[in-house]
């Protein structure tokens, strides 16, 4: 499962959805999705604009955390 940790950079920097949307100039609508975890994709030059935003690297933005388990088996 990949998080977006969005909603922590947000808090970070004392943010506000409308703000990151008016800043970055992305639709309100991404912004949300992104907050709330609930975007099924994400396009390259949306990463781009929130990276450029927040200062910070892809990683800081997405994490990759995997849910099979310690003990599952490829």
């Amino acid at each position: 499962m990949v998080r977006c940790h969005l909603a922590r950079l947000m808090g970070e920097h004392k943010m506000k959805i409308v703000d990151v949307a008016r800043e970055s100039g992305l639709n309100r609508n991404t912004v949300t999705l992104l907050y709330k975890e609930t975007a099924h994709r994400i396009d390259l030059d949306a990463l781009d604009k929130l990276c450029r935003l927040f200062n910070c690297e892809v990683g800081d933005l997405l994490e990759y955390h995997d849910e099979r388990g310690q003990n599952a088996q490829d």
